[in-house]
């Protein structure tokens, strides 16, 4: 009663081959109308259910969706992937979750290429090095970038460069003036534009740049994207003995981190330091928190629709385009009188 029925059965029941009920399945025009109905009448009878993979694979039609991801535990990365799942909603696609790890993504990706599993790949966070273009060149795979860039591929680059900046103009248009960055101690290129244009705009607002209240924490977890790094780098403060007026936090995870920190030093934000973030996670409105806006959510859906595209050859022109940031501001920065 619970064996499976197979395409074998259903042939030997038709009497035809097995490649003729393979191509009555996929819809192939090489079978007579009186073929069709006598493999139809098989596949009633014996209540068959063919395997989607099975009928995709004889098509050729992708079947397999790969994300390769630094992380996707963070925050950034789930509010992207959400993006991607909500869109994939309308593809017929099965998807892959492959954690690259923040370290050495460039052998990890290669490592996913020798497995062959993917049909199409969104690269989240991760740059195209020479050795990652020769395997993409040589598969053939379909593939996006998201917050990364490459010349020949399609991809959504988010400007950290303007988000950086955006986050130095409003803390100095609040009127701080010891404004100091809690940046990661693994530099990424995300975090180094973060932190250029940050500092770029104190400098057109001919502020003065403390070098001493840049700090980084001392956990590489994530590349120190982390609660545990802002916890840390207030702590470096405190054993300096002295604070900035106002600081901004690389992510809105070490903000997190560092409002903790703070409380357990009976300090309050924004009374006595303010903090501002990056990436507008879910928390940081209930923190009343400054911060920078990526679109994460609205990036992941369009990446995935621009590779729906490609994998339909609707359009084989290179998309290729920068997401501006932007700022929310809420009480975490506001200067107290």
């Amino acid at each position: 009663m619970n064996k499976k029925i197979t395409i074998y059965e259903v042939a030997k029941n038709a009497g035809v081959a097995i490649s003729t009920v393979s191509r009555v399945l996929n819809d192939s025009p090489n079978v007579s109308d009186e073929t069709k109905k006598k493999v139809q009448k098989a596949i009633d009878e014996l209540n068959f259910r063919p395997q989607v993979s099975a009928r995709k694979l004889a098509s050729k039609e992708p079947q397999m969706l790969a994300v390769a991801v630094p992380s996707f535990t963070t925050p950034f990365f789930n509010e992207v992937l959400k993006g991607v799942k909500d869109e994939l909603k309308k593809m017929d696609l099965d998807i892959i979750l492959y954690n690259t790890g923040s370290k050495d993504p460039e052998e990890a990706v290669v490592n996913f290429f020798d497995r062959g599993t993917a049909d199409a790949l969104i690269l989240l966070s991760i740059d195209v090095s020479d050795v990652i273009h020769k395997h993409l060149q040589s598969s053939g795979t379909p593939v996006v970038l998201v917050n990364s860039a490459h010349p020949a591929y399609n991809y959504f680059m988010v400007n950290d460069y303007q988000g950086g900046y955006m986050a130095g103009e409003h803390l100095v248009k609040q009127g701080f003036e010891r404004i100091g960055m809690i940046s990661t101690p693994l530099k990424t290129r995300s975090s180094a534009e973060r932190e250029r244009g940050f500092k770029d705009a104190l400098k057109n607002y001919k502020m003065k740049i403390h070098k001493d209240l840049f700090v980084t924490g001392d956990t590489t977890k994530h590349a120190g994207f982390t609660e545990e790094a802002g916890f840390e780098s207030i702590y470096k403060y405190e054993a300096m003995g002295k604070f900035p007026d106002a600081v901004f936090c690389s992510n809105d995870t070490q903000a997190l981190g560092a409002y903790h920190a703070l409380s357990k030093l009976g300090m309050k934000v924004p009374d006595d330091i303010a903090i501002m973030g990056y990436d507008n996670i879910k928390l940081s409105k209930y923190l009343d928190l400054t911060t920078i806006d990526q679109q994460m959510h609205t990036i992941g859906i369009q990446a995935t629709a621009r590779l729906a595209a490609i994998i339909k050859s609707t359009d084989d022109k290179l998309f290729q385009t920068s997401i501006n940031p932007i700022l929310v501001e809420r009480g975490s920065t506001k200067k107290p009188k």
